[in-house]
């Protein structure tokens, strides 16, 4: 029996790790992988007190730190799925893929998300060779350059609002007719002389030699095909959060993602916490999800400390 089950080796998951290893609680830690979805990214450079990390250094760096509490308060099981959450009795009970079960005073979901793919030809073969999923990450590398956002919704437009800062020239790409982001959103962005925006438009192929050079496009209402010179291409077409396991127990809001009130993290289940970029709050970013995730750690102690 634990006092806490964490879910989770990201930012969020990690820090609540540590957190909970401090305050002597209990705990074990499941993950799949290290980092979350950071380990895409080459080089992240707003991970505070670090000026420049690769994606795979920051995971391992979570890694490490965790592992120097791990002993007889942090248990960490790495490697391993959350197959399913459940109740018994007053207790949590957690199953992974290697048919273990876990139980728990208190549960800390901190699974993440994945970013939803462009699927493209030559997504795939160009991703974080000038294709790329975080503009916060990875958009800097592109000051003075040509980029393209794809996506209408307001991630799609705050991304290109972010580009704007340090880009010759942005191209927001939409499938659709209309954009999908809040018509303020996209009034103040396209006042940028250096933004313009295609709707009705779908990316046919990402192209480039060893570097992505450019775009084909073909307009869905005249059959119209083009080619645009971009050296970057940022896509925001969505994130799937990592939420699957929690169906049927915890509330979960229109996009799957679990919900939670901010003040403290708590879920609408009592006992169940949650944090980092599976919960239902605006933004998402490393340094918000482990500072959610050290909230939700605060109040879990609190909670199992006094009642």
């Amino acid at each position: 029996m634990y006092d806490l089950i964490i879910i989770g080796g990201g930012p969020a998951g990690a820090s609540a790790g540590v957190y909970a290893s401090r305050k002597q609680l209990k705990t074990l830690l499941i993950t799949s992988e290290w980092g979350g979805q950071s380990t895409v990214s080459p080089d992240i450079q707003n991970w505070i007190g670090t000026p420049s990390i690769s994606g795979d250094a920051l995971a391992k760096s979570l890694e490490t730190h965790l592992k120097t509490y791990a002993g007889d308060v942090l248990t960490i099981k790495d490697k391993t799925f959350v197959t399913s959450l459940g109740k018994e009795g007053e207790n949590f009970v957690v199953k992974t893929d290697k048919e273990e079960t876990f139980s728990a005073k208190a549960i800390l979901v901190a699974s993440g998300s994945k970013r939803r793919a462009l699927n493209s030809p030559g997504a795939a073969e160009f991703e974080n060779k000038g294709l790329t999923y975080c503009a916060s990450c990875d958009g800097p590398l592109f000051a003075g350059a040509d980029v393209a956002v794809i996506g209408g919704g307001n991630a799609g437009f705050e991304t290109a609002a972010q580009l704007l800062a340090y880009a010759k020239s942005v191209t927001l790409i939409h499938k659709n007719d209309a954009f999908k982001a809040d018509p303020i959103t996209v009034e103040k962005v396209m006042k940028d002389p250096k933004m313009r925006a295609v709707l009705n438009t779908d990316v046919v192929e990402v192209v480039g030699d060893k570097f992505v050079s450019g775009l084909k496009l073909k307009n869905d209402k005249t059959g119209e095909e083009s080619e645009i010179a971009v050296t970057g291409v940022f896509v925001e077409i969505g994130m799937i959060p990592n939420t699957e396991f929690v169906k049927g127990i915890l509330p979960l809001d229109d996009y799957n993602r679990v919900k939670i009130d901010p003040w403290t993290q708590k879920t609408e289940v009592p006992g169940v916490w949650a944090a980092g970029d599976c919960t239902n709050i605006k933004y998402h970013q490393n340094n918000i999800s482990a500072g959610d995730a050290v909230r939700a750690l605060e109040d879990i102690y609190v909670t199992l400390k006094t009642t």
